[in-house]
């Protein structure tokens, strides 16, 4: 399997218009120009975003012009493509804290010496609001409400903000503003990325591709998601990210080994025959072992699985994260610092999945004093620090 073929093949559920036309795009010579997009709704990407982010960098080793874009001006509606309800409103200064950190983060899968990063603030910021409506007429409100999560939000009768109707059209001009040959998301952007088709064939005459990854699974059998407090993230340390991939479903496991590693599809193979054998466990750890030491390097991720064994087979846990105790923190502000929103935290100790030295956790308004030793979940054990 050549490169050309990974791309198109390796975590893939769909290629649009065909996959015959993209192959023969790809192999044509041409230099095409390719992006995805991100919107910094939380401060990490997770291994889900990774999936699309290797084709990113498959593509910019075969010479083509590929775009890393930040979507700090639509991250201030936010994609409604996943949810079933509205998303939180951010403010301007959340969306600058989150995206600082984003190409740090995605510098462990891209190579950005031949990747260009862009925001789309410097042009949809500037857009006039006639140029607005006439790139709205190139849509029906009937494509929008037809999308399965919005139907079901109205028929249950909540509340579709009038703008979450426009982040289609804007996600849209950003393909078109950049001339984009290709698309590459996740199988929640179909929709999306069809705008910027649309909006290139309707302007431009212009035939453009996409390219729709499949998603991983996150930690609790839903979509990994920013929002749901159930991914891996690629800023986890090794040992979180070594016992979270631990946690998976075994039934996800080959997904996993497809989407979430650079394992060849034969070397796959060879650890699914042990795993149809019913050697179910030592697959998963040579799985977890492979997804933390692609990003965290083979010995520091032979660190984690020794603690990993320590911790939940011989029972001797390590609270040796340190967590710096800030003025009036709560055991919420804690949580949500490592499941990504207030919201989230206060769902975990409702579920009575936050213990502060050794008791459950009822009350996320908890005041700590420093000293406390805090276990999230399973597989996440904290040290509070007084400054």
């Amino acid at each position: 399997m050549d490169k050309v073929d990974e791309i198109l093949d390796r975590g893939v559920v769909n290629a649009i218009p065909d996959r015959n036309s993209l192959e023969k795009a790809l192999r044509s010579g041409k230099r095409l120009s390719v992006y995805m997009g991100i919107d910094p709704t939380a401060t990490r990407i997770h291994l889900g975003h990774a999936v699309p982010l290797r084709k990113l960098q498959t593509l910019s080793e075969l010479g083509h012009n590929v775009t890393f874009l930040i979507g700090d001006f639509t991250a201030l509606i936010g994609d409604a493509s996943d949810k079933d309800s509205e998303r939180p409103i951010l403010t301007g200064e959340e969306i600058r804290r989150n995206f600082k950190t984003y190409q740090k983060q995605a510098e462990k899968v891209l190579d950005f010496s031949k990747v260009s990063v862009r925001y789309n603030s410097s042009w949809l910021k500037k857009i006039r609001f006639e140029e607005i409506l006439k790139l709205a007429q190139h849509f029906s409100v009937g494509d929008f409400v037809g999308r399965k999560l919005i139907r079901e939000r109205l028929t249950s009768g909540k509340r579709v903000r009038l703008d979450e109707t426009l982040y289609p059209v804007m996600q849209g001009y950003d393909s078109f503003f950049m001339d984009t040959d290709l698309q590459i998301g996740g199988a929640d952007q179909t929709f999306n990325m069809q705008a910027g088709r649309v909006l290139q064939k309707d302007l431009r005459d212009k035939e453009s591709f996409i390219l729709v990854t499949d998603y991983l699974t996150g930690t609790d059998g839903r979509k990994m998601s920013k929002s749901w407090g159930n991914a891996i993230w690629i800023a986890d340390s090794a040992g979180e990210m070594y016992g979270k991939v631990m946690s998976i479903n075994d039934s996800l496991i080959g997904k996993y080994f497809e989407l979430a590693t650079k394992l060849t599809f034969a070397e796959i193979d060879a650890q699914m025959k042990i795993f149809e054998k019913g050697d179910h466990l030592s697959v998963k750890e040579f799985l977890a072992l492979t997804i933390t030491s692609e990003h965290h390097g083979r010995e520091v991720a032979q660190r984690a699985q020794n603690e990993f064994n320590n911790t939940f087979r011989k029972g001797k846990p390590k609270f040796d994260k340190p967590w710096v105790l800030k003025k009036g923190a709560s055991v919420s502000d804690l949580v949500s610092e490592y499941v990504g929103s207030k919201s989230e935290a206060k769902r975990k100790i409702a579920e009575g999945a936050i213990d502060v030295d050794s008791k459950t956790a009822t009350d996320p308004n908890f005041k700590l004093e420093g000293g406390e030793r805090v276990k999230i979940g399973k597989r996440l054990f904290v040290k509070v620090v007084a400054k």
